[in-house]
């Protein structure tokens, strides 16, 4: 008998782990499928409120963030740094070239499911992509970034990034820990708090511009 009771004891033990292994499963993907509209949700919200800004707006935010940027002592010591071309009227940082010419700006060129990178050189040497975004032409750069500076949909304030959805940026990032990560974007992107997952990558800063207040 007392081998009998160990047996029913032990499969009795093993069908209680199933099923709290079971349950785990289901939660985790209710989770996920909560994140995931919660992050639809946002990207609707934001989206449309940047589609929405004038061009004035969208000109003052950016040499508001170029001015940020500029007075940083991380930027004024760095020399090689990745940027982006600005689509969907984001922040526009490309004046930072112009602003100074001894340092290496780079901007991401997008493939089917990673991020290259090439020089920036002006736009004389910018060409529309497969995707329809503007990237630079020439030889792929492989050396060192000082500094990432990466639009997003939105951003916390424990500097957590929600991206479009597609992952380039995250898994582009595993590639350069050592980089400075600053995150990107208008004041109304800056919220509470984003849904995040375990592959999100944290940004090491956040920048938004000051509130856009039209002169009435």
């Amino acid at each position: 008998f007392p081998l009998l009771i160990s047996i029913k004891s032990s499969t009795f033990a093993l069908i209680m782990d199933n099923f709290i292994s079971l349950l785990n499963l289901l939660w985790d993907n209710r989770a996920s499928v909560r994140r995931k509209r919660e992050k639809q949700s946002i990207r609707a919200v934001l989206s449309q409120k940047r589609r929405i800004l004038s061009r004035e707006a969208v000109k003052q935010c950016s040499a508001d963030v170029v001015n940020t940027l500029a007075t940083a002592p991380i930027f004024q010591q760095a020399q090689h740094i990745m940027i982006y071309y600005p689509i969907q009227k984001e922040i526009d940082l490309r004046k930072l070239h112009r602003l100074y010419p001894e340092k290496h700006f780079y901007m991401p060129v997008t493939h089917r499911r990673s991020l290259e990178l090439r020089e920036y050189t002006g736009e004389d040497n910018i060409k529309n992509g497969k995707f329809g975004i503007p990237e630079p032409q020439g030889k792929s750069y492989n050396g060192k970034i000082d500094i990432i500076l990466i639009p997003a949909v939105a951003f916390d304030k424990q500097n957590n990034r929600l991206g479009r959805g597609g992952g380039y940026y995250d898994r582009f990032l595993r590639r350069y820990r050592r980089a400075h990560k600053i995150g990107i974007g208008y004041w109304f992107q800056l919220v509470d708090s984003v849904p995040v997952s375990l592959w999100d990558k944290r940004m090491d800063e956040v920048i938004v511009s000051k509130e856009f207040k039209p002169e009435q």
